[in-house]
């Protein structure tokens, strides 16, 4: 049973390599997540408000890689276009929009009275 665990962890974090060398909005995604966490860092931003920023980055990394893997498993699948397969595609893109926005803007909410306390000493 553990054998069997161990080989599921060992193709979960497969996949999550390959998406890690070969999507490029992940990496836009780590790039702005290492923003925030410095940027809690600069700003002292509290436990709580820590913890809201790695629920919202872990969220997003999974989003985009069931993105990712929605649009690479219809790919096999189908190659020709159609108007079902856009549909998915969109459908499955706009999540991740979804979830960005609302990312975005539980961040500004936390950051944001930060900052301007930077500008009011």
């Amino acid at each position: 049973m553990i054998k069997k665990h161990v080989f599921t962890f060992q193709n979960a974090l497969s996949g999550i390599i390959w998406t890690f060398k070969t999507q490029n909005n992940i990496r836009i995604h780590l790039f702005f997540s290492a923003l925030a966490l410095i940027g809690g860092f600069v700003l002292k931003i509290s436990t709580l408000e820590f913890f809201v920023i790695l629920v919202l980055i872990g969220g997003g990394l999974a989003i985009e890689t069931l993105n990712t893997a929605i649009e690479e498993a219809i790919d096999a699948i189908h190659k020709d276009w159609s108007e079902e397969i856009k549909i998915a595609k969109d459908v499955s893109a706009g999540a991740m929009l979804i979830f960005a926005l609302t990312a975005l803007f539980i961040a500004g909410f936390i950051f944001i009275p930060k900052i301007f306390s930077l500008f009011t000493l």
